[in-house]
């Protein structure tokens, strides 16, 4: 079991990894390109996509996987049924949107980029209208599909930003027809988003053969949204956690303050992405796991077991990233015009590892049916974050989004784990876990504020804090190796 799980884990992992790490590699190119206000609507923009892809997904995913368990719903109705559901919601968000194009720039103060916006709508409902046909592929154990659905996007996407940025203004009279317009700018890198969601949906359309309009089922739809739409409100809430302290930003801060401040907060923000790559790559193989063992007698105990993995290889990443910090940050955000930024990042990474904790946590009220408890912890942490960012911005800046954060996610991870442990007990390592997270943070704090420069006492703590698991761990270790 724990082969196939950390097999399938490892896959979703690379397909992460991968389409991850060309955005990461395609924000430099931004940065170096364009200035902080230049660059800002590419991170404004993107600040408000989670929200809108809740709303168009309303937890569908997390509600396919738990329906997949019902022996007695065929898969083709289940199928239709979600499928039908998000196709509709993204068909009315496509009228609308275009509709009122103009009255939406207006009012998130962009009225000047309107085709932005409408590049923005077709972005978002096509990777929309792909959520089913890639969950049908996690579902039914096709992970290297799936990866190349993903990757092949992201391959084509940084390449065309690459193309648009990097190459086509070295051509004055450009190149097959194309010249470049520095008009659009920061715009070819939506240009480049649409192209990547149409091909990842194409790829992903064969797995529409389940589809049927016909076997659309509305008292299944009832059923399912009555799981979902707490789900989406968390989601929802999640979102206004992670990304919407941009949009704080621009209606707190004085306009030009605010396109600078926008620009460097999301700069440095990408640095978390290893943090946070890891983190997906462990949902993606692990959320159907925990939906078809949820009736095994020995769920609890490989919950508690699952959890120690990833705390461990999240205090590793951030450790390895928090003593590297300083070259990683002035190699990967190359203009000068950012560096200001480099302090906040370990609050953002910190934040980014008591997220994945709190998410690892969440999976109790998911297996319970008490989706609305996700719901209220959500709303509690947006309230945490919308206080900090409306209070705190208008003095501190970005450094009040990022605190916002962390407290926002350390109180969310708290309130988790004691609302769980009445309502659905499972005995983690805490001492241990707590352990591990202290120490972690310890050496990296050491290093970062003393040490920001001197590499070889900073990785010398690292290697350290790597004997430290390996001998505390050796049990485990053993075990794996003896397995394997």
């Amino acid at each position: 079991m724990y082969k196939k799980l950390f097999g399938q884990t490892a896959v979703y992992g690379l397909s992460s990894v991968l389409v991850r790490i060309f955005p990461f590699l395609i924000a430099p190119i931004v940065t170096n390109a364009f200035g902080p206000s230049a660059s800002s609507p590419f991170v404004d923009w993107y600040s408000i996509a989670g929200v809108i892809t809740v709303f168009l997904t309303h937890g569908m995913e997390t509600s396919f996987f738990r329906f997949a368990q019902e022996k007695e719903i065929d898969k083709k109705t289940l199928v239709s049924t979600c499928s039908m559901s998000i196709l509709a919601t993204g068909l009315i968000y496509l009228i609308l949107g275009y509709v009122f194009r103009q009255d939406l720039a207006n009012a998130f103060e962009t009225p000047d980029q309107v085709n932005y916006l409408v590049m923005f709508l077709f972005i978002l409902s096509f990777d929309a209208f792909a959520t089913i046909p890639s969950a049908v592929l996690r579902l039914e154990g096709k992970p290297v599909l799936y990866t190349l659905s993903k990757v092949i996007g992201a391959v084509v996407y940084y390449l065309l930003v690459f193309f648009f940025i990097e190459i086509l203004p070295e051509y004055p009279d450009g190149i097959l027809g194309l010249k470049y317009d520095p008009e659009i700018g920061v715009g070819y890198v939506f240009v480049a988003n649409l192209v990547q969601s149409i091909i990842t949906l194409a790829i992903v359309s064969k797995e529409f053969v389940n589809f049927s309009f016909k076997k659309f089922n509305f008292p299944l739809w009832k059923r399912i949204m009555n799981y979902s739409w707490p789900v989406m409100v968390a989601g929802l809430a999640g979102v206004i956690n992670q990304t919407l302290d941009r949009q704080f930003l621009k209606f707190l801060l004085p306009k030009e303050e605010a396109k600078h401040q926008i620009g460097v907060y999301g700069g440095v923000y990408k640095i978390a992405t290893f943090i946070t790559v890891f983190r997906q790559a462990y949902q993606l193989g692990i959320e159907p796991y925990f939906f078809s063992s949820f009736k095994d007698k020995n769920n609890h105990k490989t919950y508690a077991v699952l959890m120690d993995v990833f705390v461990i290889c999240n205090c590793l990443i951030f450790a390895g990233l928090m003593v590297n910090l300083q070259w990683i940050s002035e190699k990967y955000l190359a203009n000068p015009l950012y560096f200001e930024g480099i302090e906040i990042i370990p609050y953002v990474m910190l934040g980014a590892l008591f997220l994945g904790i709190y998410l690892n946590l969440s999976i109790w009220y998911k297996l319970s049916d008490q989706t609305r408890v996700g719901l209220y912890i959500s709303l509690i942490g947006a309230a945490i974050t919308i206080l900090i960012n409306f209070l705190f911005i208008p003095k501190y800046g970005y450094w009040a989004s990022a605190i916002a954060a962390l407290t926002t996610y350390g109180s969310m991870m708290v309130i988790s784990y004691l609302w769980g442990r009445i309502q659905y007990p499972i005995h983690y390592n805490i001492k241990k876990i707590g352990i591990y997270i202290i120490f972690s943070v310890a050496i990296s704090m050491i290093s970062f504020h003393f040490f920001r420069t001197n590499y070889f006492i900073g990785n010398g703590l690292f290697i350290f804090f790597i004997g430290f698991l390996i001998y505390n761990e050796r049990t485990m270790i053993n075990k794996i190796l003896r397995k394997s």
